[in-house]
C-alpha cells in the first residue's frame, strides 16, 4: 500500500499541516494570537493573500498586498520568540521569519500587535526590529 506523506506545516510546528495550521487557512478561528501569527506565516509560504487580508485588522488593513507581483520569496523558517497575553482581547507576538529573495537571505524581526474582536484574533501591526 502507498501512504501519501501528510505535508508538514511550514509553521515550523512539525505536524501535518491539516493538523496545524490549515485548519485555521480554512476558517476556524484561531485560539490564541500566536496561532494566528502562525497561520499568517502559513499563508505567505502558500501565497494566500485572501487569508492575510481576512486576517489583517481593518483599521490598518492595506488594500491588497500584491503577493503575486513580489519576486519569489522562499520561506525558510520562523521562529516564536514570546508570546504576551495583554488582556483577554490584546496580544503581542515576537518572531523571527527567515526567507530568501533571488538567492539572497533574510531576516524579518517583529513584534506583532493583535486585537480580537467577536472571537476572532486580528493581527493589526508590527515593530520591525534588528536583534
Amino acid at each position: 500500500m502507498n501512504k501519501r506523506t501528510a505535508p508538514t506545516c511550514p509553521c515550523g510546528s512539525g505536524k501535518p499541516l491539516d493538523d496545524c495550521c490549515g485548519r485555521y487557512l480554512a476558517g476556524t478561528a484561531a485560539p490564541t494570537a500566536e496561532a494566528l501569527m502562525r497561520s499568517r506565516y502559513c499563508a505567505y509560504t502558500l501565497m494566500r493573500e485572501d487569508y492575510l487580508l481576512a486576517t489583517w485588522h481593518p483599521s490598518t488593513r492595506p488594500p491588497e498586498l500584491g503577493l503575486s507581483n513580489e519576486a519569489t520569496t522562499k520561506w525558510l523558517g520562523l521562529d516564536v520568540r514570546r508570546h504576551e497575553q495583554q488582556d483577554s482581547d490584546h496580544a503581542i507576538v515576537e518572531f523571527v521569519a527567515r526567507y530568501k529573495i533571488n538567492g539572497r537571505a533574510h531576516r524579518l524581526h517583529e513584534t506583532s500587535r493583535f486585537v480580537r474582536e467577536d472571537g476572532r484574533w486580528f493581527y493589526v501591526d508590527g515593530d520591525v526590529g534588528g536583534e
